[in-house]
C-alpha cells in the first residue's frame, strides 16, 4: 500500500445467511457436512443476501469523500467494513493512519458507565494512553457541553446528549481517517453546525474523512469526491455536484429506466478513468447505455406512486376541495417535472353552501415544511368573486416556472370567503399534492429556487 493512500479496498464484499426459522441455523451448521459424508447431495438451509459486492477504490490522504445511496444499498456496511467492526466475507480493507468513526450513535459506549469513563474507554479503544486522555478531556467535555451529565450513566442521557460525547471523543484523539456515519442528523441545528465545523477544521489539517450523508447539500459541500452506492455495488465515483445530480436521477427514475441510467452512470465513470468495475461489464454497461430514454422521457411524468402520506383538511365551510393535479401546458397530467418548464397547478372546489367574497389560493413547500412561495387569485378584496351560489363547481388554476432545483415539494390549496362577517378559510388542505423536480447535471444553479438572477461583471487588467 503506497504511504500516500489513506484507505485502499479490494474486491470487498460482505454476505449475510437469511433463516426462515432458528433451527435452520443448526441444520445449515450440520446437514451439508453429513450430506457430503453419505455422499447425498449438499443442501442448504439460508439465502444469502450480499449487502456488499466486489467494491474497490483508494481514498488519498487529505481526501474528503461522500457516499451516497438509497436505503439498504451498502453504506453503512461499507464503513463497519473498514473500520474492522465487521469481517468481510472475502476481499481486504488496509488503512494508513488512525481511524476515528462515528458510526451509529452510542456505539462502543457501555450504558452503565458514566459519561466520563465512556470517555476513557473509547478513547482508549482509539489508541490513546490515559496521559493523553487526560489533556484531551477538557476539549471534549467543552466540546459535549453536558454539563454535570457527564458523572452521570450514558443510560440517563438522551440521544442528543449521546451524540454530543460520542462525537466530541472521536474529533478530539486528532484522528488521521475520520468516518462518519449518519449520525449527524440527530442533534439541533446549531449543534450540527458545530460539528459540520469542526469536521472542516479536521479537513484543513489534512485528515481523511469518509461520511455517509442523505443530504446531497452537505456531500457537495463538505467532500472532494462523490461515491454512488446502488445495491451493494459502487456504480459511480465523480465530482460530489455530479454523483449527488446522478443519484438523483437514478433515485427519481421510473422502474423501466432504472437499470439504464444505473448502467449509464457506470459507463461515465469508467469513461472518466475510473477503474471501479470488473472489465466484463465494460461492454455491457456501453451497449446498455444506448437503450437509455431521452432526458425528456425521462424527466417529466406521472407517477402514480408519489401521493403525500401527510395530507391534513381544515374544517369545510360548505365547501370542498378535490382533484388536484399538475399538468403540462399541452395538459397531460405529470408530477415528476423538469426545472424550467412551465406547469399548471388545478384543483375543482365545490360549493354546497354559497359563499361571498371568495377566492382561491395555493402553497409550495419543502420536504420540512418551509413555504417556498404561492399564489392568490386576488390580491386585494375588490377583486374577489363577489357571490357563488350553492351547487356551483368552480375551477381553479394557478401557472408557474418550477424555478425550483431537484427534491420533493409539497402543494397546499384553499378557498378563502366571508363567513359571519369575517374572512376565512371555506376549506384548506395542507399537503394535498406532492410533486418530485429532477437534477439538471448541466446546470449550475444552488440552493432551493433559482431566482434566474444574471449578475453584470467587468475584468479590470492590473498589468
Amino acid at each position: 500500500m503506497s504511504s500516500e493512500l489513506a484507505i485502499k479496498v479490494s474486491a470487498l464484499s460482505k454476505c449475510y445467511h437469511i433463516y426462515d426459522n432458528p433451527q435452520d441455523r443448526l441444520k445449515q451448521i450440520l446437514m451439508p457436512r453429513l450430506q457430503r459424508i453419505v455422499g447425498f447431495p449438499e443442501k442448504h438451509y439460508a439465502r444469502e443476501f450480499w449487502a456488499l459486492r466486489d467494491v474497490s477504490f483508494e481514498i488519498n490522504k487529505g481526501e474528503t469523500v461522500g457516499i451516497i445511496g438509497r436505503n439498504g444499498s451498502g453504506k453503512s456496511t461499507l464503513l463497519q467494513l473498514i473500520c474492522g467492526t465487521l469481517n468481510p466475507t472475502s476481499g481486504d480493507v488496509q488503512t494508513n493512519g488512525r481511524v476515528a468513526a462515528l458510526l451509529e450513535l452510542g456505539s462502543g459506549f457501555n450504558p452503565e458507565f458514566t459519561g466520563r469513563e465512556n470517555v476513557y474507554l473509547n478513547a482508549s479503544v482509539l489508541g490513546l494512553t490515559r496521559e493523553e486522555t487526560d489533556e484531551r478531556f477538557d476539549d471534549i467535555a467543552a466540546f459535549a457541553d453536558i454539563g454535570q451529565f457527564i458523572e452521570q450513566p450514558v443510560k440517563t442521557y438522551s440521544s442528543g446528549m449521546l451524540l454530543r460525547l460520542a462525537f466530541g471523543v472521536s474529533i478530539n484523539v486528532e484522528p488521521e481517517i475520520l468516518i462518519v456515519d449518519e449520525a449527524l442528523s440527530v442533534g439541533d441545528e446549531l449543534f450540527q453546525r458545530k460539528c459540520f465545523s469542526r469536521i472542516e477544521t479536521i479537513k484543513d489539517a489534512g485528515a481523511t474523512i469518509l461520511f455517509v450523508s442523505h443530504s446531497g447539500a452537505t456531500v457537495v459541500d463538505l467532500c472532494d469526491h462523490g461515491f454512488i452506492l446502488d445495491a451493494g455495488e459502487l456504480i459511480g465515483v465523480g465530482q460530489p455536484k455530479n454523483m449527488v445530480a446522478k443519484y438523483h436521477k437514478l433515485l427519481y427514475a421510473p422502474t423501466q429506466s432504472r437499470n439504464a441510467i444505473r448502467l449509464d452512470i457506470m459507463r461515465t465513470s469508467l469513461a472518466d478513468g475510473e477503474k471501479l468495475f470488473p472489465s466484463s461489464l465494460t461492454q455491457t454497461s456501453a451497449s446498455m447505455a444506448t437503450k437509455l430514454p431521452a432526458a425528456d422521457a425521462i424527466m417529466e411524468y406521472f407517477d402514480p406512486h408519489l401521493v403525500p402520506q401527510s395530507t391534513i383538511s381544515y374544517e369545510s365551510r360548505g365547501t370542498f376541495i378535490r382533484n388536484p393535479q399538475i399538468l403540462t401546458l399541452a395538459g397531460e397530467r405529470v408530477n415528476c417535472l423538469k426545472r424550467g418548464k412551465t406547469y399548471r397547478y388545478c384543483f375543482e372546489v365545490f360549493f354546497e353552501q354559497s359563499a361571498n367574497n371568495v377566492r382561491f389560493g395555493m402553497l409550495i413547500k419543502t420536504t420540512a415544511g418551509t413555504e417556498l412561495g404561492g399564489a392568490v387569485s386576488a390580491l386585494h378584496r375588490g377583486d374577489t368573486i363577489v357571490v357563488v351560489s350553492a351547487g356551483t363547481l368552480a375551477k381553479a388554476e394557478f401557472s408557474f416556472v418550477c424555478a425550483l432545483n431537484a427534491g420533493v415539494y409539497f402543494l397546499n390549496a384553499g378557498v378563502l370567503g366571508t363567513f359571519n362577517g369575517e374572512e376565512m378559510f371555506l376549506h384548506r388542505l395542507i399537503d394535498l399534492a406532492m410533486f418530485r423536480v429532477f437534477p439538471d447535471t448541466e446546470y449550475l444553479s444552488t440552493g432551493v429556487v433559482d431566482f434566474g438572477i444574471n449578475p453584470e461583471y467587468e475584468l479590470i487588467s492590473l498589468s
